[in-house]
């Protein structure tokens, strides 16, 4: 079995180390470099027998390093590596808007990268990941890198052009509907429910809703149609909804994370 290397043991990199651990990889085969020696030890007395390494041992020992550190510390990373990698391992890159010519140009010539964006949904086995093939990655390492993913979630392929627009509607879409989830409790509490009462309406509601997405055959425009009675309620809160703009403004919030995206990828142009 593959020795796999996360380069940053953050809340996606923990989430996607645990995820392995529960698909079967044994810990002696799973590494993790983090900054923080508190981290270190929490992790190590979390997960028996997976060990913290340095940049270097883990490019030495790995078959597949995933990269996940944030897009602004990804420099002196690319740096460490240069010098140790070459075409037999995989780099797998989870770093938001980075893309895969970042990692060609810093590192030897021939090592295969695939750039992923998952999103934190991971942390619970739900992650949606997107992955693209860099200049050298083949199907086979796709095939890889879609096993690893498969531990913590579903997986698709999508031209590498897409990644900001996946960014941004994927990769940043959880916090849109935490925020909707947000706003409805406390429109709960101010129409005099309690907030436990008010959060437990809106989130069992938000499961359900889930479910009928992920499981139907029917268009969302349906499903709310069937809620949506003539003279009822629910038509005078899409009213309200229409009124002021809410679909016009979740266009423009996608489009502007979107943006961001293509910018930290841009951040890194030489």
């Amino acid at each position: 079995m593959s020795v796999i290397a996360v380069l940053g043991a953050g809340k996606i990199g923990e989430a996607l180390l645990s995820g392995l651990l529960h698909g079967g990889h044994a810990p002696g085969d799973l590494l993790f470099t983090e900054r923080y020696e508190g981290r270190v030890r929490e992790l190590e007395e979390r997960y028996p027998g997976m060990r913290a390494a340095t940049v270097e041992d883990a490019a030495k020992r790995a078959d597949v390093l995933v990269v996940a550190v944030k897009p602004q510390d990804i420099e002196p990373v690319l740096a460490e590596l240069a010098p140790l990698l070459g075409a037999s391992s995989l780099v797998v890159s989870l770093c938001a808007g980075l893309p895969t010519a970042l990692y060609e140009r810093r590192l030897a010539e021939g090592v295969p990268v695939v750039r992923v964006m998952p999103n934190t949904p991971m942390l619970v086995g739900e992650a949606m990941s997107a992955m693209s093939a860099g200049r050298y990655a083949t199907a086979e390492h796709l095939s890889t890198v879609r096993e690893l993913l498969s531990h913590v979630g579903q997986v698709v392929e999508v031209p590498e052009s897409q990644q900001d627009a996946v960014t941004a509607l994927s990769g940043s879409g959880p916090a849109y509907f935490f925020y909707l989830v947000e706003a409805m409790i406390d429109a709960g509490i101010l129409l005099g429910l309690p907030r436990a009462l008010a959060g437990q309406l809106i989130i069992q509601s938000a499961v359900g809703a889930a479910k009928m997405l992920a499981e139907g055959k029917d268009h969302p425009v349906l499903l709310r149609e069937a809620v949506t009675s003539p003279a009822g309620t629910t038509i005078n809160a899409i009213r309200e909804l229409e009124k002021h703009g809410v679909r016009a403004a979740l266009l423009d919030a996608i489009e502007a994370a979107r943006d961001r995206s293509e910018e930290l990828g841009r951040a890194h142009e030489d």
